[in-house]
């Protein structure tokens, strides 16, 4: 049973959901977050209370919209703004793996997509885009980066013919921030009679923050609020860090809402963050013209986060990505059960994906013959089990150093392959982390443990970057056949034996 918890320490999106974008239409509220190379890209979520949220797409869900470029750990699709304006919802973000083509603009007419192909802009250079129209119906591009050709750098805006992706007139520096490091993800709103720019300041790490100014005009000048930062979590004793990155929504009934990012660290100093950056919300007042964060306002019972997955739907579920690769080049319906998953041969992992939502869990992936079950941050930053020739092995990665940890054989032609997270086992206090990873087997009811590894080591604070725990099957061999996926906080494995083969 899940019992209720308070807004200031658990998020309403668990797990990897970082930079939160919302809009409301009407009754209903809309977020998207960013996913950098994992696709399709940019999951977008449902909801009418602000709190529960249903997953009802990937804005990104075909490459012409988000090329995958190089691939790399923590590129694609970074921070983004969602917003509704005349019947029609945009979605402008940065694709780092694609920097010519600047900023990606889509729209669509109903949220769950399909989604337009992209406008680009290519004389915005960098990333965190914002979409704002102005008092004349002009389209306010903003963006943290540069424009070719020119010396303009820092916090930008311009105005976009959104027919062509071509500024109308010069782009401009708009609010520079408080002062604080990597002023970065503007965003512009019109309340009442002031313009308010909000930003990011801090960089994303313990140190990231909140601020806004405001102006008669969206060019500005901007005066900065006397209280900034408005959120921040720095030098706190606080559960949740990093706090930052916030987009502000209006109610129907008139009040003001703000969605943020943050984490939730665990282990001994300097406390290791393991499910990537999450979506928080916070509650909003205006007091002299403005914002002031009230983080304990929503109490709520968490979603649902456990999932098990036999594949027997037409399509994939939203919660499946791959890594620097399609779905479709990794996974095919089995003609009776399960996937057939394969090497996509595109240099990519390999991997169908999904992510890892809670501090605490356990899942379970059972292939016939063969087969890939692993919790990975990148390549570098890894833990799974491999099951090929009637045997399991339990194997990690850690940086340039892979060594096979413990074995068992599997010699009845399947096998259920366990991994969870657990409280860690530390002899001393600096042994501490997060949790432990369990790599098992599972024999009957039983589950024959290969190898405990330090949780750590899947941390932001060590792999670096700006993605969080996943969650991936593949191929072993070329090709292999997977029965079912199952997930949760407390997931008890499956005891039926496989229909077939």
């Amino acid at each position: 049973m899940r019992h209720s918890v308070s807004g200031a320490e658990h998020p309403i999106v668990s797990g990897f959901h970082p930079d939160p974008t919302i809009c409301r239409v009407g009754e209903d509220y809309y977020l998207a977050n960013s996913s950098f190379e994992y696709f399709p890209g940019a999951p977008i979520f449902h909801s009418r209370d602000l709190v529960h949220w249903n997953q009802i797409g990937n804005i990104l869900d075909r490459r012409g919209q988000f090329l995958r470029g190089d691939g790399r750990p923590s590129g694609g699709i970074y921070g983004s703004t969602l917003r509704h304006h005349d019947g029609r919802f945009y979605f402008v973000t940065t694709n780092v793996g694609d920097a010519e083509s600047g900023q990606t603009i889509v729209s669509a007419e109903d949220p769950a997509g399909p989604w337009s192909d992209p406008i680009f802009v290519p004389q915005a250079r960098g990333i965190d885009p914002d979409l704002c129209w102005d008092d004349d119906n002009e389209l306010l591009l903003s963006w943290t980066g540069s424009v070719p050709g020119t010396e303009l750098t820092g916090i930008l805006q311009g105005r976009v013919d959104l027919k062509t992706g071509e500024f109308i007139g010069e782009p401009y520096r708009i609010w520079q921030g408080a002062g604080l490091a990597y002023a970065e993800a503007p965003h512009l709103y019109k309340i009442s009679d002031h313009w308010y720019l909000m930003l990011a300041e801090g960089g994303t790490e313990r140190g990231h923050t909140v601020t806004i100014a405001r102006a008669d005009r969206p060019e500005g000048p901007y005066e900065a609020c006397p209280s900034n930062p408005v959120l921040s979590h720095r030098s706190l004793p606080l559960p949740v860090q990093n706090t930052g990155h916030a987009d502000l929504v209006q109610t129907p009934s008139g009040d003001w809402a703000m969605v943020y990012l943050a984490v939730r660290p665990g282990g001994f100093t300097p406390g290791f963050h393991v499910l990537g950056r999450e979506t928080f919300l916070a509650g909003v007042d205006w007091v002299d013209g403005w914002p002031v964060v009230d983080e304990a306002r929503y109490d709520f019972t968490p979603d649902e986060t456990a999932f098990e997955d036999d594949f027997s739907s037409d399509a994939l579920h939203l919660r499946w990505v791959a890594a620097s690769s399609e779905p479709a080049a990794i996974a095919a319906k089995h003609p009776e059960i399960g996937l057939d998953l394969r090497d996509p041969g595109d240099g990519s992992p390999g991997l169908l994906c999904a992510r890892v939502r809670d501090l605490e869990w356990s899942a379970e992936a059972a292939f016939f013959e063969s087969g890939r079950f692993e919790v990975r941050i990148d390549e570098r930053h890894r833990y799974w089990l491999e099951y090929e020739n009637g045997r399991v092995r339990a194997v990690a990665r850690i940086g340039g150093v892979t060594a096979e940890l413990g074995s068992a054989p599997a010699p009845d032609g399947w096998a259920k392959l366990r991994i969870a997270s657990v409280e860690p086992q530390a002899a001393t206090m600096t042994a501490i982390g997060p949790d432990d990873i369990v790599l098992s087997v599972k024999t009957g009811q039983a589950a024959l443990e290969l190898a405990r590894l330090d949780g750590r080591y899947l941390s932001t604070e060590v792999a670096t970057g700006f993605t969080g725990r996943m969650l991936g099957v593949g191929a072993v061999g070329g090709s292999s056949h997977l029965w079912y996926v199952a997930y949760g906080p407390d997931s008890q494995a499956r005891e039926s034996e496989p229909p077939v083969e």
